[in-house]
C-alpha cells in the first residue's frame, strides 16, 4: 500500500506509470513529474478506469475515501465514468449560470448593440466590485435578502445613487435570465422601496440670461478642432442628449427639409429635430470636413467612431466651466426651463421636443410628428433667442430681441 512519503519520493519516468494501493486505487505518475489518482473497477463485465484528482491537491486518505465511496456506487450497479460526467455537466452549467456570468453577456450583448463605453465601464464595475458577493452564486440562488445584503454595503459606504442604479441594473439581468430560461423570478424587484432614498441633485445648468449669454460667448471662442467647436455650437441649440448627438449620422440629416430623424437612446422610440437656420448653417460648414465618415462628429482617432463622451465636457472644462457649473446634459435642463418660463412655449411642446415619454389622455406613446410645426417655430425662436443673448447680454424675454 501506499503512504505518503512513497508518494513524495516518486520520480517521472520517460512514460508514465502507475503504482497500486488497494482496491482499485492507484496513482499515475506522468512523464511532466504530474501524479494523478486514479480509480480501477469492472462495469458490465468490462474494465474502467477514471481519473479522481491531481495529488496532491488530493490527499491519500481523500483519495481513499472518494475510491470507496465509488466501490459503493459501483455495488449499487451505478457507473462512476457517468457519474463523472454528469458532475463535471453540472460544474459547467453551475459556472456558466452565476449571476456574475449572465451579468457579464448581458452587459456583452448591450455593448454590441451600441451601448456607450463608459456605460459599459460602469456595469462592468458593479458586477466585478460592487455585487462580488452574489457574483459566484448561481442566479436562481440569489434571493432578495442576498441581493439587498450586497446593496447595503454599497449603502454604508455613502454612495446611495449606486446602490440604486446596482439595484435597477440587477433587475435587467434577471429579466435578461428569465427570458432565456436561466430563472424564474426578479428578486430586484421586491427591494423597490427598500433603499435609501438619495438626495436629488439637479443637473448643472445655467438659466440666467446673462449668464447663457456669457457662456455662448466662451462656446463660441474655443479655438480648438472644428468638429469640436460644431458640436459646442449645436449642444444649447438642440438640446439634446449627449450621445444622441455625438452619435448623429449624416444619414439622418434631411437638409431640405431641415431635420434631424433618429431613434432616441433613452425610449427607443422615433424622433425628430426641427433643424433652426444656425444648426442647419453649422451642419452646412462642418459637412465637407466630416461627410467621408457616417459620423457628423467622428472620433479623433478613428473616422469610423463618434467623437468621445468626454470631448465637449472637456472643452467646457478648457473654457473654465467645472461640472457645478454646466454639463453636456444641463443645456437640455436650460432649454426646458428658459423655453416655458421665459420664452413662454407650452410645457408639452416642450416635453415632445426633449423625446420624453410624452402620453396623450388615453395612454398612447406619442409619435414623431406630434406637435411638429409648432416645434419648429419654437426650435427657431430658441435658436434665435440664443444668438440674441450671445450678442448681448440685454435681451428683452418679451420680443426676444436686444433691449
Amino acid at each position: 500500500m501506499l503512504t505518503d512519503t512513497k508518494l513524495r519520493a516518486l520520480k517521472p519516468r520517460t512514460s508514465a506509470y502507475r503504482l497500486a494501493d488497494a482496491n482499485g486505487l492507484c496513482i499515475e505518475v506522468r512523464p511532466s513529474g504530474a501524479k494523478a489518482w486514479r480509480y480501477r473497477y469492472r462495469y458490465a463485465g468490462k474494465p474502467s478506469i477514471i481519473t479522481l484528482a491531481e495529488y496532491p491537491a488530493m490527499g491519500l486518505a481523500e483519495a481513499r475515501a472518494e475510491r470507496d465511496r465509488l466501490r459503493a456506487l459501483v455495488r449499487g450497479g451505478g457507473n462512476p465514468a457517468n457519474v463523472a460526467r454528469v458532475e463535471r455537466a453540472a460544474k459547467v452549467e453551475r459556472a456558466e449560470t452565476t449571476f456574475g456570468a449572465i451579468a457579464t453577456e448581458f452587459l456583452d450583448k448591450r455593448a454590441k448593440e451600441g451601448l456607450s463605453s463608459g456605460s459599459v465601464k460602469r456595469e462592468r464595475r458593479l458586477i466585478e466590485k460592487d455585487m462580488a458577493a452574489i457574483g459566484m452564486l448561481p442566479i436562481t440562488e440569489v434571493t432578495a435578502p442576498l441581493l439587498l445584503a450586497a446593496l447595503r454595503k454599497l449603502e454604508k459606504r455613502g454612495v446611495v445613487e449606486t446602490a440604486h442604479r446596482a439595484r435597477s441594473f440587477a433587475g435587467r439581468v434577471f429579466r435578461y435570465a428569465i427570458a432565456t430560461g436561466r430563472a424564474q423570478s426578479n428578486p430586484a424587484n421586491d427591494l423597490v422601496g427598500a433603499l435609501e432614498h438619495p438626495q436629488v441633485k439637479h443637473l448643472a445648468t445655467v438659466t440666467d440670461p446673462n449668464k447663457i449669454g456669457d457662456l455662448l460667448r466662451s462656446m463660441y471662442s474655443y479655438s480648438g478642432s472644428p468638429v469640436t467647436q460644431a458640436a459646442l455650437k449645436l449642444a444649447p441649440m438642440l438640446f439634446v442628449r449627449p450621445g444622441e448627438l455625438r452619435k448623429a449620422r449624416w444619414a439622418d440629416i434631411d437638409f431640405p427639409g431641415a431635420e434631424w430623424r433618429f431613434t432616441t437612446s433613452k425610449t427607443g422610440t422615433p424622433h425628430i429635430v426641427p433643424l433652426a437656420t444656425q444648426a442647419k448653417e453649422i451642419l452646412e460648414d462642418l459637412q465637407p470636413l466630416t461627410r467621408r465618415s457616417e459620423f457628423v462628429f467622428p472620433g479623433v482617432r478613428s473616422a469610423k467612431r463618434p467623437m468621445s463622451e468626454n470631448t465637449i465636457t472637456a472643452a467646457l472644462r478648457y473654457l473654465g466651466y467645472d461640472g457645478d457649473t454646466i454639463t453636456g446634459h444641463g443645456f437640455r435642463a436650460m432649454a426646458r426651463t428658459v423655453l416655458d418660463e421665459v420664452l413662454g412655449f407650452r410645457p408639452d411642446y416642450i416635453e415632445h421636443q426633449l423625446a420624453h415619454a410624452v402620453r396623450d389622455p388615453l395612454g398612447r406613446a406619442y409619435n414623431r410628428t406630434t406637435h411638429l410645426a409648432e416645434r419648429k417655430k419654437m426650435m427657431q425662436a430658441w435658436a434665435d433667442y440664443l444668438d440674441a443673448l450671445r450678442v448681448s447680454a440685454n435681451v428683452d424675454p418679451i420680443t426676444r430681441g436686444v433691449a
